[in-house]
């Protein structure tokens, strides 16, 4: 990042963000320090996806204030926010691989835009990546149609991870993972973090967000409604967090369902 000396990674004001007659975010108000793993829970559609395209730039928002390092987003330059982004690996919840390059190219995306490597070099270490999350070196010359969801999202997830990012943005990455590999890849994820990324994740995952994070946020009908450390949210007596928590079908969040 552009000063680590600064302790937060992002700081968020007044967060608004609306489609039409929608309001998604609303006053979303937190910050992110740096060094920690801070997870974003929160109930289907509540917006959670939406805050993480904002926080990357991919959306803007209605209304307010949106700090990286100190520095107020919306006056960093082209060359500067492109120099920011370059240093953060990131996973999407729909994985966002492209259909017309292989497995290994897609991993090796920023290596081959930023020239720093051979193509040679590239896909050597693309493989090298793919395999920490379990697949064989052949995938990487397959093309994403050709493999199946839970082995695209791992080769989404090498591509955040491939780059050695001093900042980790991850929208569920453990989604249609079978168990085994879903603790892998958190255990790789909270490895990161040790070795001083930082991270800020979102899962839906209750075991792993208390488990392999420092810090849990709550977004509910569009706004942050519980932050703390992991421990103080295991005490909290926050109804909405704790049947979340708790994944009970029982409670103040219902959902929207037919019977």
């Amino acid at each position: 990042m552009p000063d680590e000396r600064n302790e937060l990674l992002f700081s968020v004001e007044g967060l608004a963000k609306a489609f039409a007659e929608k309001q998604v975010l609303r006053n979303v108000t937190f910050d992110v320090p740096h060094g920690a793993a801070t997870v974003l829970i929160g109930p289907s559609s509540s917006g959670k996806s939406v805050l993480f395209k904002c926080l990357l730039g991919l959306m803007a928002p209605d209304g307010g204030r949106i700090a990286v390092e100190g520095r107020d987003r919306a006056a960093l330059s082209g060359e500067e926010l492109e120099a920011l982004l370059d240093r953060v690996g990131v996973a999407f919840q729909q994985n966002a691989l492209f259909d017309s390059m292989s497995c290994w190219e897609n991993v090796a995306f920023r290596l081959l835009q930023r020239g720093s490597c051979s193509r040679k070099e590239a896909r050597e270490r693309a493989v090298e990546v793919i395999g920490r999350f379990g697949l064989r070196p052949e995938v990487a010359d397959r093309f994403p149609a050709e493999i199946s969801g839970g082995m695209q999202k791992r080769i989404a997830l090498a591509r955040a991870f491939v780059s050695n990012p001093r900042v980790l943005m991850l929208d569920a990455p453990t989604d249609g993972l079978d168990p085994i590999m879903t603790r892998h890849t958190n255990q790789h994820i909270r490895a990161a973090v040790e070795g001083g990324t930082t991270v800020f994740m979102i899962t839906a995952d209750m075991r792993a967000a208390q488990e392999f994070s420092d810090r849990l946020m709550m977004l509910y009908d569009g706004e942050i409604i519980w932050s703390g450390s992991t421990g103080e949210a295991r005490q909290a007596e926050e109804p909405r967090l704790k049947q979340l928590l708790e994944g009970r079908s029982d409670g103040p969040i219902r959902m929207a369902v037919r019977a």
